[in-house]
């Protein structure tokens, strides 16, 4: 019996770790790999409003930066340019200065409103 792939969704570390509540919930109990990646996540993904900065990117409109490499920006949240430049060179993109300061800009508006 051959697993078919239905479809594939980019998420953020946040997203994943509310994911696995739910099968928790549902289940009562994580199999071994979704309790390692729940110890993981719960020393990494901290953050609470993941969804609103992911959403707060997404509305700059910045051409060429896809959704999994939002999702990666939401995950690491990089507080300066030269960090975002870091992760997007893992990518084949390329991102303006001004692009990429809106969004570091927009980081750190939503950092510093908690």
């Amino acid at each position: 019996m051959a697993l078919e792939i239905l479809s594939e969704q980019p998420i953020n570390s946040y997203q994943v770790k509310k994911e696995l509540a739910g099968i928790k919930k549902r289940d009562k109990e994580l199999k071994f790999r979704a309790q390692k990646t729940e110890e993981h996540l719960a020393s990494a993904a901290e953050y609470k409003d993941a969804d609103k900065l992911y959403n707060k990117i997404e509305k700059l409109k910045i051409p060429r930066l896809r959704e999994q490499q939002v999702h990666k920006i939401v995950d690491v949240m990089p507080t300066t340019v030269k960090d975002l430049k870091l992760i997007l060179q893992g990518y084949t993109v390329s991102v303006t200065q001004e692009n990429m300061k809106k969004v570091v800009d927009a980081i750190n508006s939503t950092i510093t409103k908690k």
